[in-house]
C-alpha cells in the first residue's frame, strides 16, 4: 500500500531537528548551491501572458496562460512546473523565456504555474497543486481554446519531480477529479529526485538539507514521494525524460526509465551536453530556442503524442 499523503507534526519536528543539526559547512554548500541556481535562472524580459488565472485561495496558486497563435478552435496544451528545490522559484523567474512564444508558434497553448512552497506547504500539497492547476485549466477548456485530449505536463528540477510524481501516482489527479486519461504525456526535465531514498543516500551533502526539508526522514514517506517507486502500472500514457551530464541526474533518469518500461509505459530518454549546475540551468533556460539541442527533440515528442 502506498503511504497516505499526510505529514505529521512529529515528522516535521524530525525534519527541523535534522536540518538544524547539519554541520555549518553543509549549510554553506547549500547556500552556495542556491545562489548558483538563482544566477542560472533567466531574468530576461518575458512575453506577457494572455491571462493570469487563480486556481486556489493562496497567492501562489496562480497560472499564466499563453494562447496558441494562428489556431482556429481548440489547441493542445503544454503545462510547465518550475523548479527551485521545492522551496523557492516561480513561474516568473524559473522558466525559459523562449517557451511561451515557441510553443504558441507551434500551435500549442502554454501555461506556467506557481505552487505553494516548502516549508509552508508539503511536497504532497505541491503535487495536489499541480493537479488542481490542471483541473482549473481544463474546466476553462472551451473559454481558453484547450483541446482536453491533448495535454502534456513538463517541469524542471523540482518541477520535474512533481510532474513525474503526478504522472505515476494517480491519486493526485483523482483528488482533483481527473485521471491519467486527461494526460497525453509527461516530460520531466533534468530531475534528480525520482527515487528519493536513493538520492538522499547517494547524492552527497551538496543539497542534502534541501532533500531532508522537502521529504523528511520517514522512509515510507520518501518512497511514497518517489516517482520511480510509484511507476508500477498504471501511469500517464507517455514520458520523455531529458537530462544533462550530471551523474545523479543520469542515474535517476535511467532508473525511472527502467521502472516505466517494466510497467509497459511508453518512455524515451535523451541526454544532452552540460555539466553541473550550469548545465542543469541551461537545459531549462534554453529550451524553446530552436538552436538549442533539446528543443527539436522535445518538439518531435510533442508532435508525436499530440498527433500534430
Amino acid at each position: 500500500m502506498r503511504s497516505r499523503l499526510i505529514l505529521s507534526i512529529a515528522a516535521l519536528a524530525v525534519v527541523s531537528a535534522a536540518v538544524a543539526q547539519a554541520r555549518p559547512g553543509e549549510r554553506l554548500r547549500e547556500r552556495l548551491a542556491e545562489r548558483m541556481m538563482q544566477r542560472g535562472q533567466d531574468s530576461a524580459p518575458r512575453t506577457p501572458a494572455d491571462r493570469t488565472l487563480a486556481y486556489g485561495s493562496d497567492p501562489l496558486q496562480q497560472i499564466d496562460f499563453y494562447r496558441a497563435k494562428g489556431v482556429k478552435g481548440s489547441a493542445p496544451l503544454v503545462v510547465f512546473v518550475h523548479g527551485g528545490g521545492w522551496k523557492r522559484g516561480s513561474k516568473d523567474s524559473a522558466a525559459s523565456r523562449h517557451a511561451p512564444a515557441h510553443y504558441n508558434g507551434l500551435g500549442y497553448n502554454y501555461a506556467a504555474i506557481d505552487y505553494r512552497l516548502v516549508p509552508q506547504a508539503t511536497v504532497e500539497q505541491q503535487g495536489a497543486d499541480v493537479a488542481a492547476a490542471l483541473r482549473a485549466l481544463l474546466d476553462r477548456a472551451d473559454e481558453l481554446g484547450i483541446d482536453r485530449r491533448r495535454v502534456a505536463l513538463t517541469g524542471h528540477s523540482a518541477g520535474a519531480h512533481l510532474v513525474a510524481l503526478v504522472g505515476t501516482d494517480e491519486r493526485y489527479l483523482k483528488a482533483a477529479g481527473l485521471s491519467f486519461a486527461d494526460l497525453a504525456g509527461v516530460m520531466p526535465n533534468d530531475g534528480a529526485a525520482y527515487d528519493v531514498p536513493r538520492q538522499i543516500a547517494e547524492g552527497g551533502r551538496f543539497m542534502h538539507d534541501t532533500y531532508l526539508q522537502a521529504f523528511g526522514t520517514d522512509p515510507a514517506r520518501q518512497r511514497a514521494l518517489s516517482p520511480t517507486l510509484q511507476a508500477a502500472a498504471p501511469n500517464a500514457p507517455a514520458f520523455l525524460l531529458i537530462h544533462v551530464q550530471r551523474p545523479d541526474g543520469i542515474a535517476q533518469a535511467q532508473a525511472l526509465e527502467a521502472a516505466l518500461q517494466a510497467a509497459g509505459t511508453r518512455v524515451e530518454r535523451r541526454d544532452f551536453p552540460g555539466e553541473g549546475l550550469r548545465g542543469h540551468a541551461e537545459i531549462n533556460r534554453q529550451l524553446g530556442d530552436p538552436g538549442y539541442a533539446a528543443t527539436p527533440v522535445v518538439d518531435a515528442w510533442l508532435k508525436a503524442i499530440f498527433g500534430k
